[in-house]
C-alpha cells in the first residue's frame, strides 16, 4: 500500500503530469530539461501541496527536495547525471510520500530500463527516426534521463491515484 493520499495524487496529476511529459519530450528532442519545467513543477507543489497535505508532511517534503537536489548536484559535479536531470529529480522529490521512497526507487529502475530499451530500439528503427529526424537524442551517445524521470513521476502519481492511502 502506498503512503501517498489518493486525493493528493489526483490533485497533483494535472500539473505534474503534463510537465513530466514535457520534460520527457524536451530531453529526447533537445537533450535538455528546461528550467521552466523544474520551476513549474515546484510551483505546482508549493501551491497544491498546501491544499492537500498536512502541514507537517508538506514541510518534510521540502526537506526531501533539498536532499535530492544536493545529492543530484553532487552526482552532476562528477558527471554521473546531467544538471537538468539533477534539478528535475529534486523538483520531483516533494511529490513522493516519504514512506514510498523504496517503491519509487523500484519504479524508477523499471521505468529507466524500459525507457532505455525503448529509446534505443526506436532510434534504430528508420520509420521512427524519419518521423523525428531533428531529435538530438538520436545522435548522442548519452541517454535522455528526462524520459525516465518524467515517466517515473507520471506513473507514481497515476498508481497513487488508484492505490493511494
Amino acid at each position: 500500500m502506498l503512503h501517498m493520499p489518493a486525493l493528493a495524487a489526483l490533485v497533483f496529476l494535472p500539473i505534474a503530469g503534463p510537465v513530466a511529459i514535457w520534460v520527457a519530450w524536451n530531453d529526447m528532442k533537445f537533450m535538455k530539461i528546461p528550467n521552466k519545467a523544474v520551476l513549474a513543477v515546484l510551483l505546482g507543489f508549493a501551491v497544491l501541496g498546501l491544499l492537500v497535505l498536512p502541514l507537517q508532511d508538506y514541510t518534510w517534503r521540502w526537506l526531501q527536495f533539498g536532499g535530492v537536489l544536493i545529492a543530484g548536484w553532487a552526482m552532476a559535479m562528477v558527471r554521473l547525471v546531467g544538471a537538468g536531470d539533477a534539478k528535475f529529480a529534486g523538483a520531483m522529490a516533494p511529490f513522493v510520500a516519504y514512506g514510498d521512497f523504496l517503491f519509487v526507487i523500484y519504479l524508477f529502475s523499471a521505468v529507466l530500463l524500459a525507457a532505455f530499451v525503448s529509446h534505443r530500439l526506436l532510434r534504430a528503427w528508420p520509420p521512427f527516426r524519419q518521423a523525428s529526424p531533428d531529435w538530438e537524442s538520436w545522435r548522442r551517445r548519452d541517454f535522455p534521463m528526462g524520459l525516465a524521470l518524467g515517466g517515473t513521476l507520471l506513473f507514481y502519481l497515476m498508481i497513487a491515484v488508484r492505490h493511494g492511502a
